[in-house]
């Protein structure tokens, strides 16, 4: 991987004043970050790009108002501890599949940075999304890339300041919009609709809108490729992931060099002169402004922005597309066909990570698909361990949870197993209303010729709760266990 070659200056701890005596010059240590005019561009990446714009913002805006079974379909409801996932009721007991839809997205991560190095990064992160979103504004008031050179450039004027105006309106509602739609996945938007109305936002809604608000803004307006410069660890361990059969944005250097200018009637070959004419639009479409001429950079997000300007320019020349393209470094500099090239980059590590993301994937929707519909938590009562009631029988007394994952009243039968003439002397049915969790006193009673032999002793058992079918859906069985203590 070629490095952009830097020029290191020696710095001397001089003081200013003794410098500015000696008739010294004072260097600054801070070099002031050079804004970046990305050009637009046009071309098949691009559109992938901008389809993929709309399909994440479509979903991310369009979620929490969507309805399912009369309330939001996707909501977060942690006052509650209930989160919805359309058909899905989940728990704070259900942490475990957070946790496989991490592993998941770090498998997804590896595979496809193996196969094809920062896809994510160019065409789905949201600071990549923002920021596209955030350029088209800056366009649409201030012009393309020279236009808005020169304007901020320019003096101040009418013009400038309606332009310069407009934008950050328009920018601080979207990235306002973006803060209450983030919001609305933990309160149910609606509600936060009628809120905003009147300004009467909780603390903590107004909290998180603005800060949510302000990390938008600030990232895709302002800060935009340093985040993906210096602030992301994803450019930083990427290589690690990377090898010489890893597809990657690649300039062709055997069939570019050497760079120059020509008419469009000239050959190249006659004047000793490579593909490239070196018109540096590769550079001006740069969101994070690399030459990738130089060769692999940590600043390049994969954006493909370059391939498609270079395509363009290759066409009006009348050369063959793929000056930039995406390659393997193996298959540039052996000059491998595609067939070649794809053979290799389907090698054993890529098709390791591809079976393990695929199984993982699969337990993960089979173990949803087929999750129990209820959960149980069993807890002993600490104020009544164990005690003999008036007929001679042991009685312990414990707590159950019983938490409904339906959207409809339930009713659940409680039994217990384990020991010889064991049995529930409560109330054996508990009725639970719609994503509802309820908890139960269970008095479990043993006679008391089957707890002579146990006296003192710490016996396993086995709660049975049964869903009775009797409210329309099938019956189910979850099995928890416990100790049952006979006294001395």
């Amino acid at each position: 991987m070629n490095a952009a070659k830097r020029k290191v200056i020696p710095i001397r701890p001089v003081p200013a004043a003794a410098a500015a005596d000696a008739g010294g010059e004072v260097v600054s240590l801070y070099e002031k970050q050079k804004k970046i005019y990305p050009r637009s561009v046009s071309g098949w990446f691009m559109r992938w790009r901008w389809a993929l714009v709309w399909f994440t913002q479509l979903l991310f805006y369009g979620l929490p108002w969507l309805e399912w079974n009369g309330r939001q379909a996707v909501l977060f409801d942690l006052e509650s501890r209930r989160f919805y996932i359309f058909n899905l009721v989940l728990y704070p007991q259900d942490f475990i599949y957070l946790t496989a839809l991490l592993v998941i997205s770090a498998l997804g991560l590896f595979f496809f940075t193996a196969v094809a190095g920062r896809l994510w990064c160019g065409y789905a992160c949201p600071q990549t999304v923002y920021t596209e979103i955030f350029l088209w504004v800056e366009r649409r008031f201030e012009g393309d890339r020279v236009a808005r050179m020169r304007l901020d450039q320019a003096a101040w004027s009418f013009d400038k300041l309606w332009r310069k105006a407009g934008k950050q309106f328009t920018w601080i509602a979207i990235a306002l919009w973006t803060g209450f739609s983030f919001v609305g996945y933990f309160t149910p938007i609606q509600q936060l609709a009628a809120e905003a109305r009147t300004l009467g936002f909780g603390p903590w809604e107004w909290f998180w809108v603005l800060f949510y608000g302000f990390a938008t803004y600030g990232n895709a307006g302002y800060m935009r490729e340093q985040v993906c410069k210096y602030m992301c660890p994803y450019a930083r361990f990427q290589s690690a992931m990377f090898d010489r059969d890893t597809l990657i944005i690649s300039y062709d250097t055997q069939r570019g060099e050497a760079r120059g200018s020509r008419s469009r009637k000239a050959d190249p070959r006659q004047l000793g002169l490579g593909d490239c004419i070196d018109c540096t639009l590769c550079v001006q479409v740069c969101p994070t402004g690399i030459d990738i001429r130089n060769g692999l950079q940590h600043d390049c997000i994969g954006c493909a922005a370059c391939i498609d300007v270079c395509d363009g320019v290759m066409d009006k020349m009348g050369y063959e597309r793929g000056l930039i393209r995406y390659s393997t470094q193996n298959g540039i500099d052996q000059r491998l066909s595609r067939a070649a090239m794809w053979k290799r980059v389907l090698r054993p590590r890529v098709l390791v990570y591809g079976a393990i993301l695929t199984a993982v994937s699969i337990a993960f929707v089979a173990s949803v698909v087929w999750r129990s519909p209820f959960k149980v938590d069993v807890i002993r009562d600490r104020g009544s361990l164990a005690r003999i009631v008036d007929d001679g029988r042991i009685e312990n007394v414990y707590r159950l949870q019983i938490m409904n994952g339906t959207e409809a009243t339930q009713r659940y039968r409680i039994a217990v197993t384990g020991l010889p003439g064991l049995s529930v002397a409560s109330e054996p049915t508990v009725e639970i209303g719609p994503a509802e969790a309820r908890w139960a006193a269970v008095r479990v009673q043993l006679p008391a010729e089957a707890g002579v032999e146990l006296q003192g002793r710490s016996s396993p058992i086995e709660f049975v709760i049964e869903r009775t079918g009797d409210t329309g859906m099938p019956a189910s069985t979850v099995t928890e266990k416990s100790t049952f203590l006979v006294p001395r």
